[in-house]
């Protein structure tokens, strides 16, 4: 199975708690204006890359703690970004995934798209919702802009609405 990314990062402390590897999906619907990483709006742009050339990367780098989905859109690759992640955990590490869409719209879709909801079932935390430029906070950690949320998956699915996580001191 192959990702079509912009790129990846081995070693990242922006991109959620500890040291994480971080993959760059490449693809989004959403052009948020000011976006960080608009290089990545292109669904043609980037590369493609096979899931165990990554998972070699992934192993290759010493000390993470997770794996970062970043965009771009993870969700827009979802069965792809699923079987990854399926893998990752696997070897004892935790998934942070960025979206641009809301939990709330991600459980709506997850009800038709099984890919959509095996991504969010295997992602430890969701970054959450669209960057808005006018609440960009640099002190927020891991967030571009304050409407975003730093959301546990796991308890935000076992009782149906956004929790934010607790095991992050942000």
């Amino acid at each position: 199975m192959k990702l079509r990314i912009a790129g990846y990062t081995k070693e990242s402390v922006v991109d959620g708690p500890g040291i994480r590897f971080v993959i760059y999906a490449q693809g989004c619907p959403h052009g948020c204006a000011g976006c960080h990483n608009p290089e990545t709006w292109d669904f043609n742009g980037g590369e493609e890359i096979a899931v165990e050339e990554i998972l070699s990367l992934i192993r290759g780098t010493q000390l993470l703690q997770g794996v970062t989905f970043s965009g771009g859109e993870p969700f827009a690759q979802a069965e792809a970004m699923a079987a990854l992640a399926e893998q990752v955990k696997g070897m004892g590490l935790d998934i942070v995934t960025y979206t641009g869409y809301t939990f709330e719209e991600l459980l709506k879709m997850s009800r038709d798209a099984r890919d959509v909801k095996l991504l969010l079932e295997r992602s430890d935390i969701l970054v959450d919702g669209l960057y808005i430029e006018s609440e960009r906070d640099l002190s927020v950690p891991f967030r571009g802009s304050t409407n975003q949320r730093f959301l546990d998956v796991e308890a935000s699915l076992t009782v149906g609405r956004a929790v934010d996580s607790a095991g992050c001191r942000c």
